[in-house]
């Protein structure tokens, strides 16, 4: 038998090394490479930055703003067991029918719920950010019953870090109203106007239906744009009335009139009308050479929830959001959106003719709206209204919003497109649509 040198192995594996060593040299240079073509391609569509990804935004290699894909208005309803930042007793700028804990309401289920949109993350309202964010500004809420209800949402938020003085207030049911927070120099308003424009409610001693005069704006807020800096329309339900409306000085038609010799005619394009003139007259006083600039806000139809008549026991009487699929948006709610919507784009491009800061979104929340037949006040409208036992005959509000409720997730998305805005402004980027 032969004797292997021990030399003849540690030859060997000293051969394989050379080759491995040789081989890496070649190679590794393009291997390096395209790592770095791999982590350039994921930096392009994932910024590094958790803050960036948390923003409403994303900027491409140019400096333009993408807007993100995140659809607040899709998404589903989760439990959250963090409840709200307020409650009725904390808040005393609450509207007495809409304070449903202060009113006994028993069930406090509909409290913990909060919106998932389906493809991005709706953070939790930060009363400070809002604030910072608008300092010095005059944010006024301009509409119906339901502005109201979003503007009362807002000051209770914000009331959690800052306290809002009541500085005005006017009209029956102060209807017009006025916050100041000092901490920033913020002022709020409410302007009551459930048509934007021109209108004469129906009253007691006057006729029995609503005149609208669809091509004049409401002067009573229109007067004042000159110091709004941001705006929130909302409106919808007043249109469901009995209503002549007018346009150029003359009838134009009428909708429920009957006696009166006038064509009927259904409330979604005087609707339309409406909210065009509103639109196109914020954007003509605010958008010249001489005008600073505005936001806007259109905020899309709120859906009711009545499932019997409206002064019967259990008008509304659910206690959780709809499932997935139980619900959707369709009828008079879906065409009350499509108008608004459609009317808001039409805005948007009508304001790339000025040259003033023109700033304008839908905050689309009728579909996150419709999902929450449990928000509503129903019964407990008035305090403790089964303190002497269940009545058969009891009024019951399935339009408007507990607060706290759902309504605060309009304002939660809201601080979101604000924040977006800021950070376009900061950078001073061109925003690709």
């Amino acid at each position: 038998m032969g004797v292997t040198s021990p030399l003849k192995g540690h030859s060997n594996s000293y051969s394989l090394n050379k080759k491995l060593f040789l081989s890496f040299s070649v190679y590794a240079p393009y291997a390096l490479f395209a790592l770095l073509l791999i982590a350039l391609f994921r930096l392009s569509f994932h910024p590094f930055s958790s803050s960036i990804n948390q923003s409403p935004v994303s900027f491409s290699r140019e400096g333009n703003v993408y807007e993100n894909p995140c659809n607040y208005s899709n998404g589903k309803w989760v439990h959250d067991r963090d409840g709200p930042l307020y409650n009725g007793t904390t808040c005393g700028t609450i509207k007495e029918g809409q304070n449903c804990i202060l009113h006994g309401r028993p069930d406090l289920g509909y409290l913990y719920w909060r919106w998932k949109p389906r493809k991005c993350r709706l953070p939790r309202f930060d009363p400070n950010t809002f604030l910072r964010l608008l300092r010095n500004k005059h944010i006024a809420f301009v509409g119906d019953s339901i502005a109201r209800n979003q503007l009362e949402s807002l000051l209770c938020m914000l009331a959690t870090v800052s306290k809002p003085n009541l500085v005005y207030t006017s009209g029956a049911d102060n209807k017009f109203r006025r916050w100041h927070f000092d901490s920033h120099k913020i002022v709020v308003s409410v302007y009551w106007s459930p048509f934007l424009v021109r209108g004469v409610e129906k009253s007691k001693t006057g006729p029995n239906h609503n005149e609208v005069y669809v091509d004049s704006v409401d002067e009573r807020w229109g007067a004042d744009l000159v110091h709004i800096d941001m705006i929130v329309l909302s409106i919808g339900h007043w249109f469901l009335h009995p209503a002549v409306y007018y346009e150029s000085g003359s009838v134009l038609c009428c909708h429920y009139c009957n006696g009166l010799n006038h064509s009927e005619i259904g409330f979604y394009g005087v609707m339309r009308k409406a909210i065009k003139t509103a639109l196109k007259t914020i954007i003509e006083r605010k958008g010249t050479n001489h005008g600073d600039g505005i936001d806007v806000f259109l905020t899309t139809f709120s859906p009711s929830h009545f499932e019997g008549q409206w002064d019967k026991f259990g008008a509304c009487p659910r206690t959780k959001p709809y499932r997935k699929g139980e619900k959707r948006v369709e009828g008079m709610d879906a065409e009350m959106r499509a108008v608004e919507v459609e009317e808001m784009e039409t805005a948007k491009l009508n304001a790339k003719k000025f040259k003033g800061r023109l700033r304008l979104e839908t905050l689309d929340v009728t579909k996150l709206s419709l999902l929450r037949p449990d928000g509503h006040p129903g019964p407990y409208m008035y305090p403790f209204p089964f303190a002497n036992g269940v009545h058969d005959r009891v009024q019951n509000d399935c339009i408007h919003w507990c607060l706290p409720g759902p309504i605060d997730t309009w304002n939660q998305i809201m601080l979101q497109v604000i924040r977006r805005w800021n950070i376009q402004s900061r950078r001073g980027v061109r925003l690709i649509p």
